[in-house]
């Protein structure tokens, strides 16, 4: 029998000689990975993919883990990005001290707005955190400093005399940090904090009773959530290289709602899973015109009934879809169908 003696087992990563082995393969492909795809094109889908696992991770520790949801994460997204491209272009700092000094200011955002969470809930706190997003957006398009509708150029990026140039070289740095940040997050689940969050989701006034604080837990889930989606931010300025307030609009924060939804709520294999898919999905609808016989038919049917510049927003109608199929037919996401797939093989052939 597999008995824990100490706290410190609940937390240990690799808990056993398969998870390391399997850990050691995961490591090996994520580090050939660049060096034996088929062009570039691959290479930004991963950083892309990377991207969304990191704000998947930090709006489930929110929504999922702490039960408070969010229609504004796209707003804690754009504090990131603007606010290390002008710390770094305006401010002269490095890449290193502007990318978590602005994801400290998106988490002092998140601290505000996590204040409101302690009088409203359900779709009251989704209407605030809704109004927080767009107003957002809105000032950055209007002020100058960062380059109002026209947008910003980000400055050249480099790391302790390393110039990152390529969508390779952003890579090597993007999945280490991404791993990190899904571990101490895994781990932040399994402590007190993390136990806290989850008190709060299930029964606010039992925790309370219990002496769990609702005001520190609250403003601290939104904190901490903020600050990985600015990080995830700040990085996603240096994959496209240029950003305008347009980008960070509500269909992105619904985009982040559904990567949790889709992978799991409560589970940080299944943010990582739902992210990368729904990103695989963006991405390879966006040229769904393109695709042999199918592309042809849905622009004989757009002639036909619609107008051919709706066509290219098929991603949204796909995503609205698998979203209603996965709360239908598997609440729980990717992550619940990967608990059915372990315990059948777990308990096969009986």
């Amino acid at each position: 029998m597999d008995m824990k003696r100490e706290y410190y087992e609940d937390v240990r990563l690799l808990s056993s000689g398969t998870v390391v082995f399997w850990f050691l393969v995961l490591f090996a492909g994520l580090a050939v990975f660049p060096f034996v795809v088929p062009g570039n094109y691959y290479v930004y889908m991963a950083n892309y993919m990377a991207i969304n696992v990191i704000v998947a991770i930090g709006l489930n520790l929110l929504v999922g883990f702490t039960g408070q949801i969010s229609l504004g994460h796209a707003g804690f997204f754009a504090i990131g990005a603007y606010g290390t491209v002008v710390l770094m272009s305006l401010a002269g700092l490095p890449f290193i001290v502007a990318l978590p000094l602005s994801a400290l200011i998106a988490a002092l955002f998140g601290f505000m707005i996590g204040f409101p969470a302690l009088r409203l809930e359900g779709p009251y706190l989704t209407i605030a955190t809704l109004g927080f997003g767009i107003t957002i957006t809105l000032i950055i398009g209007k002020i100058d400093l960062f380059g109002g509708r026209n947008g910003l150029h980000t400055p050249p990026l480099s790391l302790f005399g390393w110039q990152i140039e390529s969508d390779r070289d952003f890579y090597f740095l993007l999945i280490p940090l991404t791993v990190f940040l899904a571990w101490f997050a895994r781990n932040l689940v399994r402590t007190k904090v993390g136990r806290a969050f989850v008190a709060l989701r299930d029964a606010d006034v039992a925790a309370e009773t219990m002496g769990v604080n609702l005001a520190y837990y609250k403003t601290l889930s939104f904190a901490i959530s903020a600050f990985y989606t600015g990080l995830a931010g700040g990085l996603y300025a240096f994959v496209l290289r240029f950003i305008e307030p347009e980008l960070f609009s509500l269909v992105m924060s619904i985009t982040f709602l559904a990567y949790i939804v889709v992978g799991g709520l409560g589970s940080i294999m299944g943010s990582i899973a739902g992210a990368c898919l729904i990103s695989w999905l963006d991405l390879q609808l966006r040229n769904i015109l393109d695709l042999p016989y199918f592309g042809d038919w849905l622009k004989l049917l757009s002639q036909s009934y619609f107008s051919i510049t709706g066509v290219s927003n098929i991603q949204y109608i796909v995503l609205g879809l698998i979203m209603i199929l996965i709360m239908v037919f598997e609440p729980l996401g990717l992550f619940g169908i990967w608990i059915r797939i372990k315990k059948y093989w777990m308990t096969w052939p009986f």
